[in-house]
């Protein structure tokens, strides 16, 4: 995937970040995970088609729940692709179907050596709750009732909420 695909991508998102993460794609190694001092990330909020459940992994790396995502491969088709290859890898649920627009963008600290991750999340919807399979990456990966999501110091509220909005549209 290359940086003018992903811009096209972000192009019509209404999002404070936006301007930020337009700016970070002039650089043609912004998809790259060495590129520093941010790079841009895909995630995929796992959503139950009722919208009942989250699926979270626990990051192996920083230790919290959070939705499966991470680094934007050459051959992802599109930040979706990778938010949706992500969920997939990183759960073991192949049925995932993935909203082409992007549900949020979230500026966090990164765990891979540079400052920070500029992570575009995408929804991705199964119409089962399968069961989760813990990849290399997570030390668990559970289902959550999104009205009881873990409390920690990263609040997955906000991005739960904007994915049942989409999913209730």
């Amino acid at each position: 995937m290359d940086v003018r695909a992903a811009a096209a991508e972000l192009a019509g998102l209404a999002d404070p970040e936006r301007d930020a993460y337009l700016v970070a794609l002039r650089h043609p190694d912004a998809l790259r995970r060495s590129h520093g001092p941010a790079h841009l990330t895909a995630s995929g909020l796992v959503l139950d088609a009722a919208g009942t459940a989250t699926l979270l992994v626990l990051h192996r790396k920083v230790g919290l729940w959070l939705q499966p995502g991470g680094h934007v491969d050459d051959d992802d088709a599109s930040l979706a692709a990778a938010g949706l290859r992500e969920a997939v890898e990183e759960t073991g649920v192949a049925d995932l179907a993935v909203d082409p627009v992007p549900l949020r963008l979230d500026r966090h600290p990164a765990p891979c050596g540079v400052e920070e991750h500029l992570d575009v999340q995408f929804l991705a919807i199964t119409a089962s709750r399968t069961v989760p399979v813990v990849s290399e990456e997570s030390l668990d990966v559970r289902w959550w009732p999104v009205g009881a999501l873990p409390e920690q110091r990263v609040d997955l509220a906000p991005l739960v909420a904007a994915g049942l909005a989409r999913l209730t549209r």
